[in-house]
Order: C-alpha cells, then structure tokens, then sequence
C-alpha cells in the first residue's frame, strides 16, 4: 500500500477520480465502468491497478470478472490524512478569529478613550 499522501494523488487524475467516484456509489465490474467513462476497457482495468497498489479499491471474482468496490481501510486512512490538515485549518482559522476580535476590542477601547478625551477639553 502506498502513503495516503501518494493516494489521494492519483485521485487528481480526472478519469481516476470519476472511477472512484463511481464505485463509491456501488461495486462495478470493468466492463460497467468503461460504459461510465471515456476511456477504453483496458485503461479502466490500468486505472484499478493503480488505485487497488494504493489501497483504494478492493476486488472480488464473480464468475469470469472481477468486481471492484472502494477498499474502506485505504479510504478510512485517506480520510485520516485530510482529516489532520483540516483540524490544522480550523485552529489557524481559530487564532485568526481571535486575533481579529482582539483587534477590534483594543480599537473599541480606544476609540473610548479618546471620547472621554475629548469629552474631558
């Protein structure tokens, strides 16, 4: 299996993506998926050897062909990754926030000040 990081790479391929897309609304055969895409049955069957060395997909016979499904350990830990840049996010967002009402308070303080200030001539 590859890293999370390298996965979620090969998901930039647009074809890729749209494979991947697919079975995460149900397990298809190759021969469904080149009738969804636009590109060749042999490069549907190179684009899930690539996903499935990633651990993205997982496949089972059934009879003459093989049926590809999302493979939930190797999306589970994809969702890891991004789940740690996404919490990276909101605590950078955080301190933005707070820093900005931080900000706004000292603004407010002296604006007051300087009424009084005037207030006081």
């Amino acid at each position: 299996m590859e890293t999370n990081g390298h996965a979620i790479g090969l998901l930039g391929d647009p074809t890729r993506r749209a494979i991947f897309e697919l079975l995460s609304e149900r397990p298809s055969s190759v021969g469904d998926l080149a009738g969804l895409v636009p590109v060749s049955r042999p490069a549907v069957s190179q684009h899930l050897k690539v996903m499935k060395d990633a651990g993205l997909v997982l496949d089972d016979r059934d009879g003459t062909r093989r049926i590809y499904r999302l493979d939930p350990d190797g999306v589970a830990e994809m969702r890891a990754y991004l789940d740690r840049f996404w919490h990276l996010a909101m605590v950078g967002f955080k301190r933005r926030i707070e820093q900005r009402n931080e900000q706004r308070s000292e603004q407010r303080s002296e604006q007051r000040n300087e009424q009084r200030n005037e207030e006081t001539r």
